[in-house]
């Protein structure tokens, strides 16, 4: 139904008499409305003082002479007579008459409520009412009498149309099945049955989809999103990633592009549903007068920093993080409050989000949101890298494996990067430090509990070697190698294997690794049931990688 003003002067009326009019006026002047509505002739012209003065009992300021036409006039009358209604609240027990239901008129002339909606645009005036706590439209029975009296053709018409016996709907149900069993979609099945068995394409269209809301395991359209398994769409949603078209999934598991399309903005919401957007509230990001100035450029600081010189005996790639500047207390505080409002903002939209009927849109915002506050946690943990190493020097010794002790203490600097509150005036350095060498505290001890095992003599320990490799070109090349040995051996796996594997190890760089127990939750099986799997998936791997002359650590 049309709800939009044609005449910018009825429109401006409604506003004058919703905002100042008294409750008792206003329902006077929606039956003289209602009243000059069954007077009007749509074919006709008539002047807007006119139309004011039998409305409102009052002669309007000077606004020109100015014709309305009479179709125009009718429309929006109509539209002024349900906005009136609508702002007073009224009750259905208040109605000075017996009030209708759209169900209630439905019934009463055997059509569907889309044809109500229709008539409501033809003419039949429309008011709401309080009914069960909430807003209903509703039509007194004296305006039903009045569009039937004026209507009588179209209300006939509609009723023989709607008066489908038992025996043509199944013959229009089986004409129908037959004609979708060859890839019609619904617009064309309606139009073709239609046809052929002399009734509109609307009647057909809603016969056929009341007939699916009856009887869904006999649908002639069956739900199709309740027919593909999750790892049907989680696949599905894969392939198109890496750029298989909609036309072509669509081929591929015999569905509409319109239906692919549905089905991939759904697994693309679940998926923005499981970004970790987990925050640290401030006052601050309900001020929208700051906004601005949280997402502005980092500080520059007021002098240039000082360079540190790298300890010696580094690894190159090592020595490369004392090249990245240390953050001053001002840029600090920036990147974690802007990090930590972008996380804000976007788990706000993320709240409006309907996973059964999202936004693109709102998913592309929601999305871009977390790749910023992503890219900001990666500045800061970027700067900090240096504080890993320089607590691991501490704590190793000959018998430690180092660059395990860096990998343990980066996962602390990461977790301490999202839970760490800067609106309380600490540094950062400082917590990472107490995160970083509680982990080693609690790591270490195991390691030396798993070598003495192993050990047969004192002299037989693990030794720390000096890295031989080539520099950081070379070093890129072969990790670009791996990646792409990876992503062949990946393909050896089932689809609920290969997202164990991604997911535990975090493979997928918009994702942070998760546990055993995290793994299951998504799943929904248990943690041992996960590890069950990844064990069996590993074996997998390892096999496909010996026939693809792999070398792997064991």
């Amino acid at each position: 139904m049309n709800t939009d003003y044609r005449i910018s002067l009825i429109k401006e009326l409604r506003d004058q008499q919703v905002r100042f009019a008294p409750r008792g006026k206003r329902y006077e002047q929606a039956n003289r409305a209602e009243s000059l509505l069954s007077e009007l002739d749509p074919t006709k012209n008539y002047p807007y003082d006119y139309l004011f003065f039998r409305v409102t009992d009052v002669r309007p300021d000077a606004t020109g002479y100015r014709l309305i036409k009479g179709d125009d006039a009718v429309h929006d009358l109509r539209l002024f007579v349900e906005d009136i209604t609508d702002s007073m609240n009224l009750r259905v027990e208040e109605a000075s008459e017996p009030v209708h239901t759209v169900e209630d008129l439905s019934k009463m002339f055997n059509v569907s409520t889309k044809t109500i909606s229709r008539w409501r645009d033809q003419g039949l005036v429309s008011r709401r009412f309080l009914s069960d706590g909430r807003k209903r439209v509703g039509f007194l029975h004296s305006s039903v009498d009045r569009f039937v009296s004026q209507n009588k053709k179209r209300v006939q018409r509609g009723e023989r149309f709607s008066q489908i016996t038992d025996v043509e709907k199944d013959d229009i149900i089986d004409r129908a099945r037959r004609i979708a069993a060859t890839g019609a979609n619904l617009s064309e099945v309606a139009r073709t049955v239609g046809s052929e068995v002399n009734r509109s394409t609307e009647t057909i269209r809603y016969t056929i989809k009341n007939f699916d809301r009856q009887y869904p395991k006999m649908a002639v359209f069956p739900d199709q999103r309740e027919l593909l398994s999750q790892e049907d769409r989680r696949a599905m949603y894969q392939q198109h990633h890496r750029g298989v078209s909609t036309v072509i999934l669509a081929k591929r598991y015999g569905r509409t592009r319109t239906s692919i399309v549905r089905l991939l903005n759904e697994e693309r919401a679940a998926r923005v549903m499981e970004l970790v957007l987990d925050y640290i509230p401030n006052v601050e990001f309900e001020d929208e007068s700051l906004t601005e100035q949280i997402l502005g450029e980092m500080p520059v600081p007021s002098e240039a920093p000082r360079k540190v010189r790298a300890p010696s005996g580094l690894p190159t790639y090592l020595a490369s993080l004392y090249d990245v500047p240390l953050l001053n207390r001002e840029q600090e505080y920036h990147l974690f409050r802007k990090m930590n409002f972008l996380k804000h903002t976007a788990s706000k939209l993320r709240s409006e989000l309907d996973v059964k009927a999202p936004l693109i849109a709102l998913m592309d915002r929601i999305e871009n949101l977390y790749e910023q506050s992503v890219a900001v946690k990666n500045k800061i943990v970027q700067s900090n890298l240096r504080l890993v190493v320089s607590i691991a020097k501490k704590h190793v010794d000959p018998s430690d494996d180092f660059f395990g002790l860096i990998s343990d203490g980066n996962m602390s600097l990461i977790r301490a990067c999202e839970k760490f509150d800067y609106s309380r005036g600490n540094k950062f350095s400082t917590y990472a430090s107490w995160a970083i060498m509680k982990n080693f505290a609690r790591t270490i001890p195991d390691e030396f509990r798993h070598r003495d095992r192993f050990r047969t003599s004192s002299e037989e320990v693990f030794t720390a070697h000096q890295d031989q490799r080539a520099d950081n070109f070379t070093a890129e090349i072969d990790q670009a190698s791996r990646t792409a040995q990876i992503q062949k051996i990946l393909h050896t796996l089932d689809q609920r294997e290969q997202q164990i594997i991604v997911r535990r190890f975090g493979l997928d760089h918009r994702f942070e690794p998760l546990t055993l127990k995290e793994v299951g939750e998504e799943l929904g099986v248990t943690k041992e049931r996960i590890r069950q799997l990844e064990t069996r998936a590993l074996d997998k791997l390892r096999l496909a990688a010996a026939k693809a002359h792999i070398d792997i650590p064991e």
